[in-house]
């Protein structure tokens, strides 16, 4: 990791971070993916992390990122972290490896299919709706294990694990309890007959809370502005 470039310097100071949380944590820092959240940042920015050694990028647009993609180093791992629409799903598949907001059947089901007949294995995150906003997309908390009970053993989509983009806490240990909240629908999901074995990854976290995250058992963060800055 090269630290002599303001971005590289913030890259450094993330790493340093996820490793004091799962020092406290008694977690192996190996067990965390940094997703850098690149959306809206000029390609330079994106240039400049790669250089820096950052190799997994989340991007929430499938146009903007068909444009980039492009023109960055081969050998990055690309995550759509936005929600997916149906007619960007045959685009979405060729250029992205990891989705973190599934949120509806109808979407998995076309990725999977499409995923097939472009010869690709990808992998997925199911998004949770935590809370009562209503701007946030997701399966409902509530009966969550029985509406994706058919999603286990797709053919082409592994499901990684669950996401969740829970609301805002300026509070860390209100943030806490969305986490945990999140933690528990996965134990709830692995102990299913259809999900035996599932180990369960946990996408949560992001700039002003991923500390809390992983102390919380998060295995990938979404890391944006403090990475990369404000957004322009």
């Amino acid at each position: 990791m090269r630290a002599e470039t303001p971005i590289g310097r913030r890259l450094a100071e993330i790493d340093q971070r996820i490793r004091d949380a799962c020092r406290r944590s008694d977690r192996d820092p190996a067990g965390v993916t940094l997703v850098g959240v690149s959306k809206l940042q000029p390609l330079e920015q994106m240039q400049a992390a790669a250089a820096a050694g950052l190799r997994v990028f989340g991007e929430s647009r499938v146009q903007e990122a068909q444009q980039k993609i492009p023109e960055m180093p081969l050998g990055l791992e690309w995550h759509l972290i936005g929600p997916l629409q149906s007619n960007k799903v045959k685009t979405a598949a060729r250029l992205f490896d990891v989705f973190h907001a599934l949120d509806r059947e109808k979407i998995i089901r076309l990725l999977d299919q499409e995923a097939g007949e472009q010869g690709r294995k990808l992998r997925g995150f199911l998004q949770v709706h935590l809370g009562e906003e209503e701007s946030k997309h997701g399966f409902p908390a509530e009966g969550f294990a029985d509406a994706v009970a058919g999603l286990a053993q797709l053919e082409h989509l592994e499901i990684l694990g669950l996401m969740a983009i829970p609301p805002y806490e300026q509070d860390l240990e209100l943030a806490r309890g969305w986490f945990r909240r999140l933690r528990e629908l996965r134990e709830e999901l692995s102990v299913r007959p259809e999900w035996r074995g599932w180990r369960g990854a946990l996408s949560m976290g992001m700039s002003h809370d991923f500390e809390t995250a992983i102390e919380e058992g998060a295995t990938h963060v979404r890391v944006g502005t403090a990475l990369f800055g404000e957004r322009p």
